[in-house]
């Protein structure tokens, strides 16, 4: 079964190592956000991206859910001593990918090259493709003005109100090479369980990937249980914007882009309302504390993508 799915963050990171761990390598494909992507310190930096790679790769930190595993701080420790900006943590290790990526993209190389050799270094043997080579910044319209994704998320930690969401670029930017195909000739397609706002939005913004989605063959994993999200704004997000967060918000907010919603066994009293919005559901556990849950999360997935509404 060739799959693609969309992700951003440690939940789709997590999911996607998941689906990697069922799926023979050629059948699946990871759509990953770069909306998230700025510059610091004079390099690129690609959060979303190197959060699937490096968990795909058995290199992420499970503690923090972002960087590597035995990091170290040398490098970070000296900028603060220096009194050079620190809100955005970078280790040793992780530097080093961020380091070559600047130097391959001053260089000329597009980032879903770099990604690709990335990969075969790590050992990721699955297609792992940016949403697009071009450059596209998620911007929050916030009580404190517009701010991008990061500075929001990490530099602000989350606190300013949010009203919306707009993807600076995405109108102009092309989707990467293998995005649309991989869309187009998939069995199943996947919306991970991200931040729909600012991991899966921007990716679908990008001009024709609505359009290769065939929502017939499309389910999504909620990534609200219980009313909040289990990392990141998203719950908050859409508190701010007037809307209970929930796994039918999720659903609403998807839409006719999907034709099923997976959601935790928390919110199984959700299902008729769900239901009577024209989207199927699979009620299981969604929470992934290890990488049992993963495999079980992902085993449930394609299963219900297989036999969900033939």
């Amino acid at each position: 079964m060739r799959v693609a799915a969309l992700a951003g963050g440690v939940g789709g990171a997590k999911l996607a190592h998941g689906l990697a761990s069922v799926l023979a390598p050629d059948e699946l494909t990871l759509i990953v956000n770069t909306g998230d992507d700025f510059d610091y310190l004079g390099l690129r930096i690609c959060p979303d991206l190197d959060t699937v790679c490096y968990t795909l790769a058995g290199l992420a930190n499970i503690d923090t859910g972002w960087g590597q595993a035995a990091e170290t701080w040398q490098v970070f420790s000296g900028i603060q001593r220096l009194g050079g900006p620190s809100w955005f943590r970078l280790g040793d290790r992780d530097l080093a990918t961020h380091l070559e990526r600047t130097r391959l993209l001053r260089e000329g190389e597009p980032l879903s090259a770099i990604v690709r050799n990335f990969c075969e270094a790590w050992g990721v043997r699955q297609a792992v493709l940016p949403m697009t080579d071009d450059r596209v910044a998620t911007i929050l319209r916030t009580d404190e003005g517009d701010l991008e994704f990061q500075e929001y998320f990490v530099h602000r930690d989350c606190r300013p109100k949010v009203h919306g969401v707009t993807f600076s670029g995405a109108a102009s930017a092309g989707p990467a090479p293998g995005v649309i195909e991989s869309l187009r000739s998939a069995d199943g397609i996947i919306l991970c369980p991200s931040n729909p706002f600012v991991s899966i939005a921007p990716i679908m913004a990008l001009p024709g990937v609505a359009d290769a989605i065939d929502s017939s063959r499309t389910v999504a994993v909620s990534p609200i249980v219980g009313g909040e999200a289990l990392k990141g704004p998203a719950a908050k997000m859409f508190r701010e914007m007037g809307i209970a967060p929930s796994a039918t918000a999720i659903s609403d907010f998807y839409g006719k882009s999907i034709a099923g919603l997976v959601l935790d066994e928390k919110d199984a009293r959700q299902v008729p309302e769900i239901n009577a919005r024209g989207t199927r559901t699979l009620v299981t556990r969604t929470v992934m504390k290890d990488d049992r849950d993963r495999r079980t999360l992902a085993q449930a997935v394609l299963e219900f993508l297989k036999s969900g509404w033939q």
